[in-house]
Parts: C-alpha cells; structure tokens; sequence
C-alpha cells in the first residue's frame, strides 16, 4: 500500500501526462461521429412506440438536448487525453442527476441520485459533464458567456477545494461523510432561501403514501390499481403481472436478510410500464404497487432496464456481467446513503433490471428557472457532492495532489464547458434538422 506521500506524487506525476491546462480544450476531432447517429445507435432494442417520445422530449432546449447526450459527451471525452486517476463515475453528472433523497435514518440528503451509466474512469470527465450543464444551464436561462462561465467556475472550485479537504481526513471520516440537506439553507443566498427550503418540503412529502394518491384510483369493489395514462404509464397486462410476479423472488434474493423480512411483509396488488427520464425513455421500466399492513400502508417499487454504460466503449468492462448489479454496487459505492430496496434481478429475454423506491423524499432542482445567483449556489453543490462521491471510490489524495491549491484546473474545465454547451447547441440544431427532414420521428415531449 503506497503511503499518503507517494499517493501525492502519484497525482502530481499525471500532470506532466495531462497538464491541468490542457482541459481547457475542445477540438471537435474530425472523426467525431454525428450525434444524431449516436442516439439512433444508442435506441436500438427500446421499446420502438417510446423512442420518438423520447427525441421529443430532447427537443425541448439545448439543456433537455444534454440531459439526453450522455452517449454523445463520452464519446467526445473519450477522444481526449485522460489523467488515469480513475474513481468509480456517475457517468452522467448533469444538474439533473443532484439532488436529495431520504436516508434510512429518514434524514433528508443531497447527493448525486442517478447511476445508470455508472463505471470506473477518470474523475475529470464527471467533472467536465456537470461543468458543461451548468454553462449549457445557464446560456439557456438567458446568462451572458462570462456569467455562464464563472457558474462553470464555481462548480469546478467547489470540487477542487472539497477533494483537497477529504484528502487530509481519515477513510472512516471519508466515509461518513455526507451532506445533510438542512445544512445547506445557510449556504443559500437570503433571496434564494425560501424557494430553496420550499423545494426541500415538496422533497419531504414526495412518498410512496404520496404517489399510491397520485397514481392509483379505486375500483368498484374499493380496491385500489395504478391508473392508466398512456403512453406515460399503461397497466400491465396478465401476463406480464405474472411475469413480474415470477422474478420477484430473484429481486428479493438481491437483498440483504433482514430487508428480505420487511419486503415479504407486503402484498402485490398491480404493477404498470412506466415511462421516466429523458435518456432513459424507451427502456423498459415498471412500476409495483405493494400493499403493507393495509391500504393506507402502501410501497411503490420501481424495475429499471439496465443496459451497458455508455462509457463501456471507452473503458475497462464493468467487473459485473449482469448491468442492473453494475448499477447497484455503483450506487452503493458512491452514495452516503442508499435506498433500502435498491437491488437487481434478470427478466424475459435476459434483460437486466435494477429495483429501487419510486419515491422515497426524492426531489432534483428546477434548473431551467434559476436566477445566476441561485444557479451559481447550485453548482457549488454539485461540486460539493461529486467531489464526496469520488472520495469515497478513488485516490483522493493523487487527486488532490493532481488538482493543486491553484485554480489552474477550475479554469481550464470553465472553458471547456463554455466551448462544449456551443457544441452541445450545435448538436441540439442536427436533431431539429433531422426531426423537421423527417429523418428521425419525434412525439410531443410529455
């Protein structure tokens, strides 16, 4: 085991590799594939009637445009030179993918909460991906190139200082590590701070008592079934509640015991395909409504298609064969805290699935209507929270030592961003020309 000194040089010993400096760059390579042809790749084996309400959802704004691009962002990352400081990657470490949730403990936390393209990589190429949706963010909310870029700044500094912090603590104090989301109202401008903790109460009602009211209605006979709205959210059919119904067990098998005990103490009533996201529209997803001790005790599980990380082509295979495992053990890794029913199973057709709550206090930020002030708050906690994330999974230290106390580093990923959210807008252009060319079909973005 390398001591913490020889860890330091480790991080410093990258930059002769890739200087900080140079992540200030971003040369679209003559080679770059044609973003729209990556997305149509990347919709091959989904449900074919959700794909084109998926493209109408990313034609919405730029900043829908990059929610979606995820396939596309890595591979322009991957054509660049990386540091080799490798953490285990949220792999889409958008705005979006913020935001706070219930522990176990029920206490309200602010971390990262998507991990469907989760993999072991680089660090900077998280950092790159949330830096450029802030300026992506911000353009689109009417900031000038300089505001955009200094939001950018503030989230990359933010990372910075918070690695180099967590790489003078114990691993235990690491590991413990979390933010609570009360902590962070003091944090918040004055003028900012009751939309701030108004969104952490919407957050705190968002419950599966919340959703069973919102998304299921009575029969004739007083029982209650998840409603139909199609194509947002369609009842199972028979067969399929049975299918559901027969992999239950192997979900369970996921758990640990004593969770196993809590889960057989529910009864299934229904179950519906479900549609969520934006990227992840036109994967498989289902929603299970359980019935606890009675009808006012319900438990609304959620079944998410898993399919390989869109960094897969760029990095060393996952060490999970099965890719809802993938997803689960990444999430367990990088977060504070995780969903108690967070586990994975196979379904028809060899298909992996990972489960989890639909809502459990879940809430995320309405990005598209924040000031500069508020943004700029914002981004510096997502920098916050990634820079924990990577803490706990990579070498914080070589990475601390790699980043320095200077802001060589901030910089250089603020102007990447600003250059990439005019690739990103270009981008967005290609899909309204090949939606308006009829080349690519898109529904309403519902």
């Amino acid at each position: 085991m390398l001591t913490p000194s020889e860890r330091a040089e480790r991080g410093r010993a990258a930059r002769k590799r890739v200087p900080r400096s140079s992540h200030g760059r971003w040369i679209p390579s003559s080679q770059r594939p044609d973003p729209v042809g990556v997305l149509e790749r990347q919709s091959e084996g989904r449900v074919p009637e959700l794909v084109p309400l998926r493209y109408g959802r990313m034609a919405v704004s730029p900043f829908a445009f990059f929610r979606g691009a995820a396939a596309v962002m890595a591979a322009d990352l991957a054509a660049q030179q990386h540091t080799g400081l490798t953490v285990q990657l949220c792999g889409d470490a958008h705005l979006l993918n913020f935001g706070v949730y219930a522990s176990p403990e029920r206490t309200l936390l602010f971390d990262v909460n998507d991990f469907d393209e989760t993999l072991p990589g680089p660090f900077e190429w998280d950092v790159k991906r949330l830096a450029a949706s802030v300026t992506v963010a911000a353009l689109q909310n009417g900031s000038t190139k300089p505001r955009a870029h200094r939001a950018a700044l503030v989230a990359t500094e933010a990372y910075r200082t918070a690695v180099r912090r967590l790489a003078g603590l114990g691993e235990l104090a690491v590991w413990y590590e979390r933010i609570a989301a009360d902590d962070l109202v003091p944090l918040v401008r004055r003028d900012d701070r009751a939309r701030f903790v108004n969104r952490l109460a919407r957050a705190r009602r968002r419950t599966s008592l919340q959703a069973f009211t919102r998304l299921t209605e009575a029969d004739a006979s007083g029982a209650r079934h998840l409603v139909d709205d199609p194509p947002l959210l369609e009842r199972a059919t028979d067969l399929d509640r049975v299918t559901l119904g027969k992999i239950f067990s192997d979900y369970r098998s996921s758990l640990a015991e004593e969770r196993r005990i809590l889960l057989d103490r529910y009864r299934f009533l229904d179950a519906a395909r479900k549609v969520v996201g934006v990227g992840s529209v036109g994967t498989r997803c289902f929603v299970l409504l359980l019935e606890g001790r009675d009808d006012t005790d319900p438990l609304i599980l959620q079944i998410k298609e898993a399919g390989p990380s869109v960094l897969e082509p760029y990095l060393t295979p996952s060490a999970y064969p099965h890719q809802g495992r993938r997803v689960v053990s990444g999430q367990r890794l990088t977060q504070a805290s995780s969903d108690i029913f967070l586990g994975w199973m196979t379904g028809p057709e060899q298909r992996h699935f990972y489960w989890r709550q639909l809502r459990d206090m879940k809430g995320s930020a309405e990005v598209e209507t924040m000031s500069p002030s508020l943004l700029r708050d914002y981004a510096r906690l997502c920098g916050r929270a990634l820079a924990r994330a990577h803490a706990r999974s990579g070498d914080r230290i070589a990475i601390a030592a790699y980043l320095g106390g200077s802001d060589v580093f901030d910089r250089a990923v603020a102007d990447f961003a600003l250059a990439y959210a005019r690739q990103n807008a270009d981008d967005y252009a290609a899909l309204g020309g090949a939606i308006a060319a009829g080349m690519v079909a898109a529904a309403p973005g519902a």
